[in-house]
């Protein structure tokens, strides 16, 4: 290992333990009404702060039985020290208002809130990580909007797309999970089924098993797929010959022609917005991807795994764009920072005159949580728009 790797794992796991170490220093003391909770409490913090970053930098090798449990253990710790670390936060805000309002009040005693506020912290990052837990592994529910699409044909009323997004295949997302994904997908009976990045969190070679179960899925024109950023992380190339092999259509800045009831579609799939600083050659383009579209097709969609691609695929001329990337933010309070970095977080919105969806993730990533974001499978029907008064 080079020194300078020794040093940032050295910065890595001080990190980790400072914050850590605040979250013990500011709770544990207050514990006393709990006979044994403040211990248990410093006793869970020393392991989380050994096992979050253990288990984060083991997410990249080939993993045994053994080595599995170190991460679903890292990853659990990492969900339930998330929620103790931001109600931490949130309470020392609230105690820091309760101090300077007794500069104020007469007889105000702010030392009250203490205990229970560190009770209340305790109680309510176990609970969210409880209720998390079961809302990741469950299969996500369908979803089903409807796309108004001015002009649409009759031919294409009714046209189904069966999106799923952000499955993260990895340690602890494994072949039976994905089979239950394919179950459901197909049960749909959709047109076209299409995957918007972030399939996998590993490499082929380890994964290639259990992404598998997706060879199965069925509908009437095919499954489609597009990179995410994780792809990258993984070794995309080696993923898009092998999502191939499955028997899926990578779109690459490039676009496939569907004929249905007589009609042209087109479906386009861009890269990840990202995936020009793995490799120049994946620049995402849409523009490139819309060339030599024809001029006739009724609808255009596009595939694009981050929703900040909207603005130069509006540009393109698509009608739609599919994304996923935010996973809706997986669980409170993360969700109101994603729209820091993105333009919507979840959910149809309009771009310069083009419909764009966002999928808030079909699995997880990182901790088995989710709460208040539920995962999802979308399914989309594209109707004609109503026509205004008078037209």
């Amino acid at each position: 290992m080079s020194q300078r790797r020794a040093l940032h794992r050295f910065y890595f796991f001080g990190l980790i333990g400072l914050v850590h170490a605040y979250v013990g220093l500011r709770l544990a003391p207050d514990l006393a009404a709990v006979p044994g909770l403040g211990f248990a409490l410093a006793a869970f913090l020393v392991l989380s702060a050994i096992l979050i970053p253990t288990s984060m930098l083991a997410r990249r090798r080939s993993a045994g039985s053994g080595l599995l449990a170190a991460i679903w253990a890292g990853l659990l710790c990492m969900g339930l020290f998330s929620s103790l670390f931001v109600l931490t936060l949130l309470r020392d805000v609230l105690l820091a208002g309760a101090s300077a309002l007794a500069l104020v009040l007469d007889g105000w005693r702010p030392d009250a809130l203490a205990g229970p506020s560190a009770l209340f912290v305790v109680a309510a990052s176990l609970f969210i990580s409880a209720a998390g837990f079961a809302g990741a592994r469950r299969i996500a529910r369908v979803t089903r909007v409807d796309i108004p699409l001015a002009g649409l044909p009759a031919e294409l009323e009714g046209f189904a797309i069966a999106q799923i997004s952000d499955i993260h295949v990895g340690p602890t997302i494994r072949a039976p999970y994905v089979r239950r994904i394919v179950e459901a997908v197909n049960g749909l009976g959709a047109d076209m089924v299409a995957i918007t990045g972030d399939l996998v969190d590993g490499s082929v070679e380890d994964l290639q098993a259990h992404v598998r179960p997706l060879a199965g899925l069925a509908s009437r024109h095919g499954t489609f797929f597009v990179t995410g950023n994780h792809e990258y992380y993984s070794g995309a190339h080696a993923w898009v010959e092998a999502l191939r092999e499955m028997g899926m259509r990578v779109l690459l800045n490039e676009h496939a022609v569907l004929d249905h009831a007589g009609r042209k579609l087109v479906v386009a799939g861009i890269t990840d917005f990202s995936a020009h600083q793995f490799d120049p050659d994946h620049r995402s383009d849409p523009q490139r991807a819309m060339a030599g579209a024809p001029a006739d097709a009724a609808a255009r969609l596009v595939l694009a795994h981050q929703p900040r691609s909207a603005p130069q695929a509006a540009a393109a001329g698509f009608d739609l764009q599919l994304s996923g990337h935010t996973h809706g933010g997986q669980f409170l309070p993360w969700n109101f920072f994603v729209p820091l970095q993105q333009p919507f977080v979840a959910g149809l919105h309009r771009q310069q005159g083009m419909w764009v969806y966002i999928n808030r993730g079909t699995g997880y990533w990182g901790p088995p949580m989710r709460f208040g974001v539920p995962s999802e499978i979308t399914l989309l029907r594209l109707v004609r728009a109503a026509e205004p008064p008078g037209a």
